[in-house]
């Protein structure tokens, strides 16, 4: 018996998905709740059921070279069909049964995470929140109107590599004030520049950077903050029903990024306690690290995608907190259309306006 059938329903036998409503196991079919805890013990129970095996003598294709190391095949435990994905996938929909498919041999050894946010936010939520952002854009694509398109959106575990640190600072400000003062027929200004530092201790826990290439960074951190204090233990059982990627950005380097997010908190906090001066500018220092670590950990994030002109619109909410960020294109058309009536109308104005200062002057 394969683990991914340990979130079989007890009662009926259908697929158990995580119900974010209500932070428990759900089986859409019967309607029952569980814990995790209770399908973990009743999947121990199933293992010494006896299994039948079959073999069939089959023609096999195996993929070969590059093609092995960027794709695998993973079988579906409840209508046997088989899904290909790529080594960023760690769960996804079953094209065949719309069953959900926890793919466990991608997420084995070094990339199984410690800690996962389960998802607060259904997709009834982000769907309506969607629609609002989209509310009063004239300019929009069809493409991002289209009803069937707020469908598309999904629940996707984000990889996110959260790191604490304690940082020791030193750092170096030139400062200037400025004095300025009339005498008979001149004006005069006295610019005086100090040089100040400020040191300190500071704590930071999980700061979070994605693991993902495939998510831009920038998108990610602007959907933040995530409440941490909300995470669990990672169990396959809340992956059901959602898709998930498994970082292909590691700890390392991610440290780059991490750093410059510590840099600019750390110059910013230092900064604002220089005083009394006109200006303010970062001139040198030093921070040190003690006690860094990072962990892996999965958020969870509304996802939307559109291709538009050949360019990927992203679109994200926080499955979380439901912070909304995306950019929308403008529809250079209806924009051009807009605009010539505009033009069209303020001629039109200006001509009556015109007749009518005309016959009053007359």
């Amino acid at each position: 018996m394969s683990k991914a059938s340990e979130y079989t329903c007890p009662c009926c036998g259908g697929a158990v998905k995580f119900d974010s409503a209500i932070q428990k196991m759900k089986c859409p079919y019967c309607e029952n709740v569980y814990d995790v805890e209770t399908l973990e013990a009743y999947a121990e129970d199933l293992k010494n059921d006896g299994t039948q095996d079959s073999d069939w003598n089959q023609s096999e294709q195996t993929f070969e070279g590059e093609e092995q190391g960027d794709i695998r095949v993973y079988r579906c435990n409840y209508c046997g069909g088989e899904i290909m994905a790529d080594l960023t996938t760690s769960a996804t929909t079953c094209p065949y049964c719309d069953n959900p498919v926890v793919m466990l041999n991608s997420l084995q050894g070094q990339w199984k995470p410690e800690y996962v946010i389960p998802f607060k936010l259904d997709k009834k939520h982000a769907v309506s929140e969607f629609k609002k952002h989209l509310l009063n854009k004239h300019f929009l694509p069809k493409p991002f109107k289209a009803i069937e398109h707020f469908e598309e959106i999904k629940g996707v575990y984000v990889p996110f590599w959260l790191f604490d640190s304690h940082i020791k600072a030193d750092i170096r400000f030139k400062a200037t004030k400025v004095r300025t003062w009339s005498s008979g027929n001149y004006d005069y200004t006295e610019t005086s520049y100090f040089s100040v530092t400020r040191g300190g201790t500071m704590d930071f826990e999980k700061i979070a950077v994605d693991g993902s290439s495939q998510m831009p960074d920038d998108l990610m951190e602007s959907i933040e903050p995530f409440n941490f204090a909300e995470a669990v233990p990672f169990n396959t059982g809340y992956l059901a029903g959602y898709v998930a990627d498994k970082y292909d950005v590691d700890d390392n380097k991610s440290v780059v990024r991490v750093n410059n997010r510590i840099m600019h908190s750390v110059n910013k906090t230092f900064e604002n306690d220089v005083r009394g001066y006109n200006s303010v500018k970062k001139e040198g220092g030093n921070i040190d690290y003690h006690n860094a670590k990072a962990i892996y950990a999965l958020y969870p994030v509304w996802i939307l995608t559109t291709k538009y002109e050949d360019k990927n619109y992203i679109f994200a909410m926080n499955g979380q907190t439901g912070k909304f960020v995306g950019d929308l294109p403008m529809d250079k058309k209806k924009f051009t259309q807009w605009l010539g009536f505009g033009t069209l109308a303020c001629s039109i104005l200006f001509t009556v306006g015109g007749m009518i200062i005309s016959y009053l002057t007359f």
